[in-house]
Parts: C-alpha cells; structure tokens; sequence
C-alpha cells in the first residue's frame, strides 16, 4: 500500500472543463467515526464546494452506487442524509450523463453539471473506492 493517503473519492470530469469531485480531507475531529470530506463542482459558469461527513456506511453505499450504474441505473448517492446529496443519471435533460449536487440542508443550492466521463469511469471510481475504504476506514472508531 501507498504511504500517501488517496483523497479522491470521486473525480467526474470531461474535456470542457466541467467536474465534480468528493475529496476526502482527513479524520474528522469532531466525530472519532467520520472523516472530513468536500464536493467541489467547476464549471465554466459556476464553481464552489460544500463540506460533507463521510462515515464507514456512506463509503458502503457509494459502493452500491457504483454497482447499480454498472448495472445501467441512475443512483442517489446520500439522498436520505443530513448534508448534500448526489445523483448520478446516466441520461440526463441534455441526453448526456450528468451529475447533480444537492445541498437542501445548508444553502438550498442545487448545481446540475453535464458530462461524459471516461468509458472505464466506474471501474476507476471502484478502485478510487477501495483505496479510500483500505486506508482510511481502519482508523475510524465505530
């Protein structure tokens, strides 16, 4: 294993400059369980970020994410959960993917970015993953 810690999580993002990105910071100091992450969104039009908690469970359900878009289907990745959400549709309202950002519990923003990633993005993003859950999940408390 790498002594560098892998801190993307997610990094969605096309040739004309459009991406949405989960970083992940570090441990979170205010819960022994969770890690300090954020959702970056860069665009040519609009750009900004939004703090996110991320937890042992979330990284499962990302995994179920990426599973049921290899499958074909659009995902809501921590729709149910304080913080933003993000959804991903393979066919979005400009017939192309796109990946929407909701943050209804902070600012009440939703950014929605169109994009074609990589035709290997979901087997990237699995092992982005799996890197993510070796290194850091050992060091959270449950």
């Amino acid at each position: 294993m790498s002594d560098i810690a892998p801190t993307e999580l997610i990094r969605l993002a096309n040739d004309e400059g459009n991406s949405v990105t989960v970083n992940v910071l570090g441990r979170d100091p205010r819960w022994s369980a969770g890690l300090e992450a954020e959702i970056v969104v860069t665009t040519s039009f609009v750009s900004g970020r939004v703090a996110l908690a991320l937890s042992a469970s979330k990284l499962e359900d990302w995994s179920d994410a990426l599973k049921r878009l290899d499958a074909g289907e659009d995902v809501a990745w921590m729709e149910m959960s304080r913080g933003p959400s993000v959804f991903i549709q393979l066919t979005g309202e400009r017939e192309c993917p796109e990946v929407v950002v909701e943050d209804e519990s902070g600012s009440m923003v939703t950014v929605r970015v169109p994009l074609v990633p990589p035709d290997d993005w979901i087997a990237d993003h699995q092992k982005r993953l799996h890197r993510v859950i070796d290194h850091w999940v050992p060091m959270l408390s449950a």
